[in-house]
């Protein structure tokens, strides 16, 4: 298809592996198979976005808006036979999957309403000074402009929004970078149908072929050979810690060392200040039973850490969630590697050195099912065991509780790097505890009061990031408008001819955008 090289989907040439679509919460397999990628695949899928790159980074931002609205109206168009695949492909419920939907296409649109404006690419403009002295001043002009082909790792807890059109398809695109992406072996038939509609938005809006492709493959060598191969210019990759920094260190360890944006582990500490737990000491409990439990665990955000100081209150905290969570219902993960996952991670901690598990719902468990845990565990046996801040992803949570303010100090400043860190308290509690707030706010990308971490609003504020190991590069965010951030490099231009300039340093400024010139905002022609 035009725009679209969708490698992973057809079985054809003998030898090529077949790869298998699976329902987790059926013994049996789905019907349909589908070819894995090749050598040659790969060196196709590549070739072409090399190609596609110099015509594609030069189009126009309405074009690439207008790319990226027909992307999220062919996946509507996809109705719900798109629904049904993902439902599926991952045991996720008909309203998430169609909340995830919308989500999806509505990330494409923001991109493309970001790319109408225009603000995003940070036009500067410092004009001629050619009478200055002692030296003239020459006519300087500064501007983001897209990194080249991007390779995308989908996610396995998204297989929408965080998959094939998701965040970091669609803001690659924006920045006018072409995408290969490399589908998450549990989504395989609704990466077919999202690729499906990738490529016909391509088609009717013109973009060039291998804008877009699709790649299949089991173990680690596709992803291998995709991150090494010196046509790709950056990586986007979301998930455990471990695949993250393999990526990592095999992009800085090539010839041309590439960047790659890996969102990964995160436990999202939640502290629970004294005044808010006493007054609100049930509710706060049964919220976050309904955070931990929501999704099967199964969110980056989810709260895996309840941190407060020792108190009656404390202790009732602990009792009502241990009730509401031996009350929740048991539910199918997402794939059979996360559900074993999970029970081996869950059983690690449990037999760590002073924890004590307070509740579990133990009823039977569905095929690759889950019971939902919390534990607890003094703060100086968690001061002094680093292996209780490994993410347990799932249902899980562990309470450490801390002997005074000083003893949070501590636990606070032993914290790694977070996506969020949650703090529930009274407006004394907030100017009681400031300075733990400030210690805080290094360790993580996003600051929560009052409020549970699980949730990620897609906007222009959010930052979905942080300090190492949540992501590999603190100063990006995978969900929301900056995320095109991380697929643009600064470019200057000194003393170009107006011809050759980009529009959106030209000095009539026919995209009407808001650019910098000699230090003051605005949008009129020079």
């Amino acid at each position: 298809m035009h725009g679209n090289n969708r490698i992973g989907f057809e079985l054809s040439d003998k030898g090529t592996t077949t790869l298998q679509s699976f329902n987790p919460a059926k013994a049996e397999t789905r019907p349909g198979q589908f070819r894995g990628a090749t050598s040659g695949d790969i060196e196709t899928a590549m070739a072409k976005a090399e190609v596609a790159f110099d015509t594609y980074s030069q189009t126009s931002p309405e074009q690439r808006a207008q790319f990226l609205d027909a992307i999220a109206d062919e996946i509507l168009n996809l109705g719900d036979e798109l629904v049904r695949a993902a439902m599926e492909e991952s045991a996720l419920p008909e309203g998430r999957i169609v909340g995830e939907r919308g989500r999806t296409m509505g990330q494409l649109k923001l991109f493309a309403s970001l790319l109408r404006d225009g603000t995003w690419v940070e036009a500067t403009i410092d004009t001629a000074q050619p009478n200055r002295e002692p030296l003239p001043k020459p006519d300087i002009r500064k501007m983001l402009r897209p990194i080249g082909p991007v390779v995308v790792f989908t996610a396995s807890n998204f297989p929408l929004a965080f998959s094939t059109a998701g965040g970091d398809t669609a803001s690659a695109l924006a920045a006018g970078c072409p995408v290969v992406v490399k589908a998450h072996n549990s989504h395989l038939q609704t990466n077919e149908l999202v690729s499906d509609a990738i490529a016909k938005a391509a088609e009717k809006t013109g973009m060039p072929d291998g804008v877009y492709s699709s790649l299949a493959g089991e173990g680690f060598q596709l992803g291998t050979t995709l991150v090494k191969h010196p046509k790709t210019k950056a990586v986007a990759f979301t998930g455990s810690l471990g695949g993250g920094m393999a990526l990592y260190k095999m992009a800085i360890e090539r010839d041309e060392p590439i960047p790659v944006f890996a969102e990964m582990g995160s436990i999202n500490p939640v502290i629970f200040l004294p005044e808010k737990l006493k007054a609100e000491t049930e509710q706060l409990a049964k919220t976050y039973a309904g955070s931990i439990t929501l999704g099967v665990g199964q969110f980056c955000t989810n709260p895996g850490l309840l941190i407060g100081l020792e108190s009656p209150e404390l202790d009732q905290f602990c009792e009502t969630l241990a009730n509401e969570i031996s009350s929740s219902a048991a539910a199918t993960m997402l794939n059979e590697g996360i559900a074993k996952s999970y029970s081996k991670n869950k059983e690690t901690s449990l037999t760590q050195n002073g924890v004590k598990l307070i509740s579990s719902n133990n009823v039977e468990t569905p095929r690759n099912g889950a019971n939902a845990a919390v534990a607890r565990v003094s703060a100086s046996d968690f001061l002094s065991n680093p292996n209780l801040q490994h993410e347990v992803f799932g249902p899980y949570s562990l309470v450490v509780t801390c002997q005074n303010q000083a003893q949070l100090d501590q636990v606070i400043a032993k914290l790694t790097g977070q996506l969020t860190v949650t703090f529930m308290g009274s407006e004394n509690d907030f100017k009681s505890f400031e300075n733990q707030i400030q210690s805080a706010e290094k360790k993580t990308g996003r600051l929560i009061y009052n409020g549970v971490p699980t949730g990620v609003e897609v906007c222009a504020s959010m930052q979905h990031g942080g300090p190492f190991p949540a992501s590999t590069d603190s100063r990006f965010t995978s969900v929301g408008s900056d995320a095109i951030k991380r697929f643009a490099r600064p470019v200057a231009y000194q003393n170009a001819p107006e011809f050759l300039l980009p529009d959106e340093l030209k000095n009539k400024n026919p995209n009407g955008i808001w650019r910098s010139v000699d230090g003051t905002w605005t949008n009129n022609a020079i």
